[in-house]
């Protein structure tokens, strides 16, 4: 009876000592998922994040932009969008200051710009012609790096790309509905 016991202790002890080197052994192995180093990351410049947007919350991004990049010039003036973009401001007039509002329809690009065709324009009750109302306010007002105003063609073409934002990030506009509020970016972060 005693060789029971001492072989059942034994047979015991030899299943405990195999169960603990094979849970060893699967703890010190290294894992099968994939190494950082071995990753197949796509290694580009940028990553893009797409956004959707309305007009209200886009209207306080403009402005806020425009506060700050035209913080230091003479003329005030502020974007809103409606069912257009309107752009209001003040133009000088001898002693007098005169009320502006120009309306434009907006247009994404494939390249991922954005066209501001002008609509119509009222000034006081004047009617200037707009040639003439988008060539002052392009050698008067300061505009943004990447707007560029061209008042043979009556629109004002905004290089997405070229706007001038912290971190280095970059807009594309892939839509730009403003009758149904439907606007859309794709917002490329450098990663290099």
């Amino acid at each position: 009876m005693k060789n029971k016991w001492k072989i059942g202790f034994l047979l015991l002890f030899g299943i405990n000592l195999l169960f603990a080197i094979v849970m060893l052994s699967l703890v010190m192995l290294p894992s099968k998922g994939p190494q950082t180093s071995k990753l197949n990351v796509p290694m580009g410049e940028h990553v893009s994040f797409h956004v959707k947007s309305n007009k209200n919350d886009l209207n306080k991004l403009i402005n806020h932009y425009l506060k700050e990049e035209a913080a230091d010039s003479p003329i005030d003036y502020q974007i809103i969008l409606g069912r257009e973009v309107e752009l209001y401001g003040t133009l000088p007039f001898f002693s007098e200051e005169l009320n502006m509002k120009l309306t434009f329809e907006p247009k994404a690009l494939e390249n991922g710009d954005l066209v501001l065709q002008q609509k119509s324009m009222t000034i006081g009750s004047l009617h200037l012609p707009i040639s003439y109302v988008l060539n002052f306010i392009s050698e008067n007002y300061k505009i943004p790096k990447g707007v560029d105003i061209r008042p043979k063609d009556k629109l004002i073409y905004v290089n997405m790309k070229q706007l001038k934002l912290k971190s280095d990030i970059k807009i594309k506009a892939d839509k730009f509905d403003l009758k149904k509020d439907d606007i859309r970016f794709t917002i490329l972060v450098p990663v290099k």
